[in-house]
């Protein structure tokens, strides 16, 4: 069949690549390079955050855990895994995700920073995205992708393309072409810094400030962050970025005298769950798949629900 996927970051790329795979024709349209999507600004480790509903998103984490520790075992441009610490201050329950990951332990005092008496060792994937998503996208242009660059503001504007299917991971703007009033943004402001020789991947989800990781990059360590549902703006905030560099250094004393290189915010595509669903009235004469609202777990679950698209399309 001849598929549009509408959509150039992580989940409109890995479909895709499922539906090259599967031999269809594919089309990928998007408004902007991939430089210019959510997907290349995130700190995109492996981590369930702000997405649902919790079982298919259990089940599409852990299919993509394993996609991913299989690319870093491949030596994927980008992909590694990466030892973890998450940190409580107060003794906290064995938390739900410790199944899907690789080596998950109590973290020795050693391991701990000050002012913390708690936490867990574990290993996930860790995604440079900008390597990692040049690497995809080349791979999914080698398999015969096409691409055409515009803005679309509804569905019907891809008539002219002649679709058998159009798949819609256009992230925020997603819902916006279908009037989806579930949908709205989560804005999340990061702070890029040099890295002062980290390896372990920090957080902790409950400080005081709010939300706290520390994930080091080869160039670079990426501080975080926010998660800040219905809010809409794209400029940097200074107070949290000072914010976020307080709470990382507590994480990581050793980040004081990294120098900050720049802080950048993205628009998450927040919804309570996930719409990964076949539509056959968006559209008339033409089926749908939509898969948006992946909330902060987009390189999460990413794989998982690209494959679940692929096989809705297989289906019809």
């Amino acid at each position: 069949m001849r598929i549009v996927v509408l959509g150039s970051g992580i989940s409109g790329l890995s479909t895709a690549a499922e539906l090259l795979r599967g031999r269809h024709e594919v089309i990928i349209v998007s408004a902007t390079p991939i430089t210019a999507t959510t997907s290349f600004l995130a700190a995109a480790v492996w981590f369930p955050t702000a997405a649902g509903p919790a079982d298919r998103v259990r089940a599409w984490s852990d299919t993509t855990f394993e996609h991913l520790a299989a690319l870093a075992a491949a030596g994927a441009p980008g992909v590694r895994m990466c030892e973890s610490t998450a940190l409580y201050r107060d003794e906290p329950a064995v938390p739900a995700w410790s199944r899907s990951v690789r080596s998950f332990r109590a973290a020795g005092p050693g391991e701990l920073p000050p002012g913390y008496g708690f936490g867990f060792r574990f290993a996930v994937p860790l995604v440079e995205m900008p390597t990692y998503l040049p690497f995809l996208s080349a791979q999914v242009d080698a398999a015969g992708a096409r691409r055409v660059r515009r803005t679309v503001h509804r569905l019907a504007d891809l008539a002219d393309l002649s679709p058998d299917v159009v798949v819609n991971c256009a992230g925020l703007r997603a819902a916006e072409l279908v009037g989806d009033p579930d949908a709205y943004p989560i804005r999340g402001q990061i702070v890029r810094v040099t890295n002062p020789g980290l390896s372990v991947s920090i957080r902790d989800e409950a400080h005081p400030l709010g939300r706290a990781y520390v994930h080091p990059r080869a160039a670079d360590c990426v501080l975080g962050g926010s998660l800040e549902p219905g809010e809409w703006e794209t400029a940097p905030d200074p107070e949290l970025t000072r914010s976020i560099l307080r709470r990382c250094r507590d994480l990581a004393p050793a980040l004081a005298e990294s120098q900050v290189l720049e802080t950048l915010v993205g628009l998450r595509p927040g919804r309570a769950e996930v719409r990964l669903e076949l539509d056959t009235v968006a559209l008339p004469g033409i089926p749908v798949v939509h898969n948006y609202g992946h909330g902060g777990s987009g390189i999460t679950i990413g794989y998982g629900c690209a494959l679940e698209s692929a096989a809705l399309v297989a289906a019809l």
